[in-house]
């Protein structure tokens, strides 16, 4: 195994976090912040490619960072089709969704593979993208529901979560990922909750559809009597409900914070209504680990949390409390996303895995039924 230089790249609403590592270490990294006027100007993601790309050069020559000798720029992934986890090359095609949502999806992490290929054509090194947001490894069983041609898909951290799962097999399994069973968590602003067998991320909450936990800002699964009861008696459009979904849910919609650590400030203070929320969380994350546990039939080698709210002993112990009978609860507090982008590149440059190519189809595209009656 070489020594190798990989730049890593996370771009944001308003920022895009950057960071230069020698194979684990990092050499570099900043919080690149954009101005939020100039941004406005542009009418889609994709038209701030090159402010973006040269105000982090900028940056990066004031610093004195130079990227001359990187081997491989990484791009987190967005608005890509749905596909199966993995370090993928970035080709024209994967370009092109990136560019063009074709997800349907709009979010900054577009310009993730756009910015990783820049920086690759003006240094001469390769681009990739790594366990992007659109990873799906669902098993069958998962994708169906109650309602006729209504199937599921997943939205998850699957990058922090499958970094954290990679990682406790090789540093406390002393075992391939493929060869273990988790439980994996990401809790933070959003919570993902997930079961990973042997390598393959099978069974989650879509998060960006409600399901799952409450978080800060999501209202987490609810019945959906209750949800159009809801709407009636307040006059709202399908538009204000998805919002709850994902932006005006949870601690938002209570108490009008998404802020966790102000929550629990407030409930330490005494304020009741704060702690029924924060337990209410726990609990609900309980249960969907509980829920993900079954999935796996209860061959579980451990739950692992990832995420910042983590960092927070009063979650971890409740946690422990409610799931330790299932398998070791292990905390993982923060996030490897930048460390996950410049190890997937790694591990590929070191014949560890092999990198894959972007079909630009779907990975699962509907039952025979579904299609037959198409």
């Amino acid at each position: 195994m070489g020594s190798h230089k990989i730049f890593a790249v996370n771009p944001g609403s308003t920022s895009t976090k950057i960071a230069l590592f020698q194979d684990d270490t990092c050499l570099y990294s900043k919080n690149v912040s954009h101005d939020a006027e100039e941004l406005a100007k542009y009418e889609s993601l994709s038209q701030q490619l090159p402010y973006r790309r040269d105000t982090i050069l900028d940056l990066l020559d004031k610093a004195g960072v130079s990227l001359e000798d990187v081997e491989v720029f990484v791009g987190r992934g967005g608005g890509l089709l749905a596909m199966e986890g993995g370090t993928y090359g970035v080709t024209e095609l994967l370009l092109d969704h990136a560019k063009n949502c074709a997800n349907g999806v709009i979010h900054p992490a577009c310009l993730g593979p756009q910015l990783a290929n820049e920086f690759a054509e003006k240094y001469g090194a390769q681009a990739m993208v790594v366990n992007p947001p659109d990873v799906d490894e669902m098993q069958e069983l998962a994708r169906i529901t109650g309602i006729k041609g209504v199937n599921r898909m997943i939205h998850l951290h699957a990058l922090n979560l499958k970094e954290t799962a990679i990682r406790h097999s090789k540093n406390v399994m002393n075992k391939k990922y493929e060869e273990c069973n988790y439980v994996v968590c990401h809790i933070g602003g959003g919570i993902s909750i997930s079961a990973h067998k042997r390598g393959r991320m099978v069974d989650g909450y879509d998060i960006v559809g409600g399901e799952g936990p409450m978080t800060p800002t999501r209202c987490g699964s609810i019945s959906a009597a209750d949800l159009l009861d809801y709407m009636d008696k307040n006059h709202l459009e399908s538009a204000d409900v998805k919002k709850l979904c994902t932006r005006t849910g949870g601690f938002v919609s209570h108490l009008g914070t998404s802020d966790a650590i102000e929550l629990t400030e407030r409930a330490k203070a005494g304020d009741k209504y704060a702690e029924m929320l924060w337990n209410a969380m726990i609990y609900q994350i309980e249960k969907c680990i509980g829920s993900m546990a079954a999935v796996l039939h209860g061959q579980v080698d451990g739950i692992l949390l990832g995420g910042g709210m983590v960092y927070n002993e009063d979650l971890v112990k409740q946690i422990t409390d409610a799931c330790s009978f299932i398998a070791p609860v292990t905390p993982y507090p923060g996030e490897f996303e930048m460390e996950a982008m410049a190890s997937g590149a790694i591990r590929v440059l070191d014949g560890e895995e092999e990198m894959k190519v972007y079909s630009g189809r779907l990975v699962w595209n509907g039952f025979p039924w579904d299609k037959a009656e198409a």
